[in-house]
């Protein structure tokens, strides 16, 4: 008992000097080789202290091993752009002055919820509220707003439509046909199948974005009664 409490003192402060070593960074602001590294060198730890029939110098060696490699992709890192987007990937803007990029969004594996739910973590609830917004490198979003944004939001923002498709279920809340939504889009010179997103906040105001073109503030008359 008193051999393994010893050892996991060693490693304990082993992992303590390495993790000051490699930066004062929270998990959202690593880049991904760091945060790799930082998952491997916590596994790493755990087995000398478990198993005291391992030698405990093999765990140490192999923490400061994995600080090394951290270290030396930092330097590479810092020689070049080439290095630091083959590392750790670069910026993606993936909301402009023509509203939402679809493209950007899924080489980056993500959906219009997956951007919205970003955007609150922010206090940003309407697409509209946002100029640019860029996912970083490590995940998080940086947002440039829009300085007209309506500051008066009374519901949140439902997805009727993403990526052409249509949200059946947010269509029955708002009690609105596929053939109401389709007539609506029809309005617009497009189609649901070529509209990337469209949202409408309980006082039926809609974000539309049809591919390749600007996107729209509308207005939506509601059925009574529907509210949020």
């Amino acid at each position: 008992m008193a051999v393994t409490l010893i050892r996991t003192f060693i490693i304990f402060i082993t992992l303590i000097i390495v993790m000051r070593l490699m930066g004062k960074r929270q998990i959202g602001e690593m880049q991904p080789y760091e945060f790799i590294v930082t998952l491997i060198i916590a596994d790493l730890a755990t087995i000398p202290m478990a198993d005291v029939s391992i030698p405990l110098t093999y765990g140490i060696v192999a923490i400061l091993g994995l600080f090394l490699l951290h270290q030396l992709l930092s330097l590479l890192e810092q020689g070049g752009d080439f290095f630091k987007i083959f590392i750790s990937g670069k910026p993606s803007i993936v909301i402009n002055k023509n509203g939402i990029d679809m493209k950007e969004l899924k080489r980056n594996n993500m959906g219009v919820e997956d951007l919205i739910e970003s955007m609150r973590s922010g206090g940003y609830f309407a697409l509209d509220d946002l100029d640019y917004a860029i996912f970083e490198s490590n995940g998080k979003l940086s947002a440039v707003e829009n300085k007209e944004k309506d500051k008066k939001h009374t519901s949140l923002p439902l997805i009727i439509i993403s990526d052409g498709k249509a949200n059946k279920k947010n269509l029955r809340f708002i009690q609105f046909s596929e053939q109401q939504l389709t007539d609506f889009v029809k309005s617009q010179n497009g189609s649901i199948k070529r509209t990337e997103v469209l949202t409408i906040d309980g006082e039926g105001r809609v974000y539309y974005k049809a591919k390749d073109k600007k996107f729209k503030i509308l207005s939506l008359s509601l059925a009574e009664g529907v509210k949020w």
